[in-house]
C-alpha cells in the first residue's frame, strides 16, 4: 500500500472522528435540532465529507450516541444484577436521570417517536429489562403496587425538563429530582 493511500485513510478516519466529536457536542448542548452544517463547520470538514461519512442523518445520531448507548446498557445490567430489586431499580432511575441531564439530544433520540431503529430496539430492551426489574421490587413489597413501565417512562422524560442557571448544576438538580421521584415510587405499606 502506498504512502499516499495510508495518509488519506488515516485523514478519512480523522475527519469522522471529528464529525462524530462535533455531533456528539452539538447534541448534548442543543438537542437533536442541530443542522447537518452546524456539525461540519464545528468539525472543520464540507458538508460534502460529513454526508460521505455518514448518508443520512439518522446514521450520524446513531453513532454519535453509540458510547451513550452503552453506558444506558451498564446502567440497566447493574440493576438486573442487584440482588436487592428495589436498590437496583432506585439506583438505576437515579443513574439514568444525571446521565439524562448531560445530553440533552441522546434523551431526545431515546425518547423520540421515530427514533432509528437501533436506538428504537435500545430503548425497548432496556425498558424490557428494567420492567422484570421492577416486578420482582413490586413482589418484595418495596415498589408501588400501581406501578407500570409507563411511570418510569414519565420520570425519565420529566427530567428532561430539569433546567438550572447553570450547566455544572444539573447533575445535582437531577439527583434532587431523583430523590423526590424515587420516593414517590416506594410502596407505602
Amino acid at each position: 500500500m502506498s504512502t499516499e493511500m495510508t495518509r488519506l485513510r488515516v485523514d478519512a478516519r480523522e475527519n469522522r472522528d471529528r464529525i462524530l466529536a462535533a455531533a456528539a457536542e452539538l447534541f448534548a448542548e442543543r438537542g437533536l435540532d442541530v443542522g447537518m452544517r452546524d456539525i461540519a463547520r464545528r468539525a472543520g470538514v464540507g458538508p460534502a465529507t460529513l454526508y460521505r461519512r455518514f448518508p443520512t442523518r439518522q446514521a450520524l445520531i446513531d453513532e454519535a450516541f453509540s458510547v451513550e448507548l452503552a453506558a444506558c446498557r451498564g446502567i440497566v445490567e447493574d440493576a438486573c444484577a442487584d440482588p436487592d430489586a428495589w436498590r437496583g431499580f432506585s439506583t438505576a432511575v437515579r443513574r439514568l436521570l444525571v446521565a439524562n441531564v448531560r445530553n440533552r439530544g441522546f434523551v431526545d433520540a431515546l425518547v423520540s417517536r421515530t427514533p432509528s431503529s437501533r436506538i428504537a430496539r435500545h430503548r425497548d430492551e432496556l425498558l424490557g429489562m428494567l420492567d422484570g426489574v421492577a416486578r420482582r421490587a413490586r413482589a418484595d413489597g418495596a415498589l408501588r403496587a400501581d406501578y407500570r413501565i409507563a411511570d418510569l417512562v414519565l420520570v425519565l422524560s420529566a427530567g428532561r425538563g430539569l433546567n438550572a442557571s447553570r450547566r455544572d448544576l444539573l447533575p445535582s438538580a437531577a439527583d434532587r429530582f431523583a430523590d423526590l421521584a424515587i420516593e414517590g415510587l416506594r410502596a407505602h405499606n
